[in-house]
């Protein structure tokens, strides 16, 4: 992979980009190293991420300084991602702009120009009232090359939703750039679905990323079950996909996450394999699963649903690929 480096500055050894040790007993320890490597012997398409972060490391923080009490807890330098990448097999990523810079793009911006070909950038949506994160975002994707653009709601003007005025006037232009707009539901899909629908219906051309099964986890309850269903039925849209990322955020249980898997299979049902794309969220998933395990969790669960190699590989890397390319 053309990520190597002949002299890596992070202190953190190898180890820090595996998964730390657990005990589970839901798929017994020789099924797993059996599917995995019948995974990685049978594909040779390229792995891509479709959800991680970078940030400046602290010695980087006076040339690319943090938001305002957004001073990270744990290294996403992209040195510590380089090293990761190459002991998963991961051959490239999306890099979604961090909150730590907010609205300060230059830290991923020098990480795109650093690795013109292993990486994407999605920027991240400034709602400002008075417009001016159109020109900001439109420079962005025209000057610096993003191919994205991450909407978080949480981020607009108090009271406002993303189908204000401004919310539409960069979701329109998302579209006439050709970017699509990623949605990040922290706090649950029932409190934006309304929107997203009426954005995709308002401006069918324009690509929507749910991030991370849009925050649905395994329904417990009948509540749940339906915003898992609302879920499945933004799939009469067909601008719509899916991000099957951050699992450690939205399972119930510990690695491998296997509560997930009729999830996954549901989703691909509805939407498609090629509309779906798996995502680590590097860093945060480090002391979970390992970046590593990351990948062998959604190969392991795409092995318990029988997905065939193909879909696997549209899951893997083809799908972010195919979006993000054409």
């Amino acid at each position: 992979m053309a990520l190597r480096l002949n002299t890596l500055l992070s202190v953190f050894g190898r180890n820090h980009c595996r998964k730390p040790t657990f005990t589970f007993t839901t798929l017994a320890t020789p099924t797993i190293a059996m599917a995995i490597t019948q995974n990685q012997t049978t594909s040779t398409s390229k792995v891509i991420d479709s959800h991680l972060h970078v940030w400046a490391s602290p010695q980087e923080a006076d040339k690319f300084p943090y938001s305002h009490g957004q001073v990270p807890t744990l290294p996403g330098h992209v040195d510590f991602l380089v090293q990761c990448m190459e002991d998963a097999g991961v051959d490239g990523a999306l890099i979604v702009q961090p909150i730590n810079h907010k609205f300060d793009h230059s830290y991923v911006t020098s990480v795109l120009k650093k690795y013109p070909t292993n990486f994407f950038g999605c920027c991240l949506a400034n709602p400002a009232d008075d417009g001016s994160g159109l020109k900001q975002f439109e420079n962005l994707v025209l000057k610096d090359g993003y191919r994205a653009v991450r909407f978080n709601p949480y981020l607009w003007p108090s009271g406002e939703k993303m189908t204000n005025e401004v919310g539409k006037a960069l979701f329109q232009k998302a579209g006439e750039l050709k970017v699509p707009v990623g949605f990040m539901c922290m706090k649950g899909l029932d409190m934006h679905i309304s929107e997203i629908e009426q954005l995709c219906t308002e401006f069918p051309s324009t690509i929507v990323l749910l991030d991370h099964l849009a925050f649905c986890k395994p329904p417990i309850n009948d509540d749940e079950g339906v915003v898992f269903s609302q879920l499945l039925n933004l799939s009469r849209f067909p601008q719509v996909y899916v991000k099957f990322s951050a699992l450690f955020r939205v399972s119930r249980v510990q690695f491998p996450y296997q509560d997930l898997t009729p999830l996954l299979s549901q989703v691909v049902s509805h939407f498609g394999a090629n509309h779906v794309m798996w995502g680590s969220d590097f860093p945060f998933v480090v002391p979970e699963c390992g970046y590593k395990g990351a990948k062998e969790a959604v190969q392991l669960i795409g092995n318990q649903i029988s997905l065939s190699s193909s879909d696997l590989e549209w899951i893997m890397g083809g799908t972010v690929k195919a979006l993000l390319t054409s």
